[in-house]
């Protein structure tokens, strides 16, 4: 038990070591400068206070691998706005075709995907601490999970939509990734909330798990 204590802070703040490391190379050659600032801060200021929040508030190595991975996936597509993430470009190169090809997509989905993400990453985080520290069993836990991804889902849309009324014009539309779409905001509550729910399907190998 010792052992594994001892190797947990060094496993975590290595995880923390490759994001700070991904964040930096993010503004390299910032493709999209006017919205850099907007994507990038939350995950900078994280960062900066993870350490204090996890001597606070200590999380399983799992639970802050889920979050890395999401601020992560976030990161890149906060370089490339969103719209822009160049998959299409990646697979094409080593595939000889592209992702929208193959599914007739007309619309770039990179912000979908990491919607999904934020949902299916959330479960084991935000159920280890309704546990840990509210207390909860498995399903108090589940029920705290889908309303933490709800809830956030919904905030970050309305934050979104004041971002147009204060930042209106290019720099909102390339923020928000809306695409055209009407429907961009229920879309992306819903694939976070699908994958939630999905994770939270899964057989646990344990019943405290």
């Amino acid at each position: 038990m010792k052992e594994a204590n001892s190797t947990r802070p060094r496993t975590q703040s290595r995880l923390l070591g490759l994001l700070l490391i991904l964040l930096l190379l993010a503004q390299i050659d910032q493709p999209y400068p006017e919205v850099a600032l907007l994507q990038h801060l939350p995950t900078m200021l994280l960062l900066v206070a993870s350490p204090a929040l996890l001597r606070r508030w200590p999380l399983s190595t799992p639970a802050l691998a889920c979050i890395v991975v999401f601020l992560a996936l976030h990161t890149l597509g906060g370089r490339y706005a969103y719209s822009n993430v160049p998959y299409d470009d990646w697979t094409r190169s080593l595939a000889g075709t592209s992702i929208s090809d193959v599914f007739d997509w007309t619309r770039n989905h990179y912000d979908r995907l990491v919607h999904f993400a934020f949902g299916a990453l959330s479960v084991v985080p935000v159920a280890e601490i309704a546990r840990r520290w509210g207390g909860m069993g498995a399903r108090g836990a589940a029920l705290v999970v889908l309303g933490w991804v709800l809830g956030i889902s919904c905030l970050y849309e309305i934050f979104e939509w004041l971002l147009t009324i204060v930042a209106a014009g290019e720099t909102a539309d390339r923020y928000n990734g809306q695409q055209g779409d009407i429907w961009d905001a229920q879309k992306d509550m819903a694939l976070a909330t699908l994958g939630a729910i999905l994770v939270l399907a899964l057989p646990r190998r344990g019943k405290g798990e």
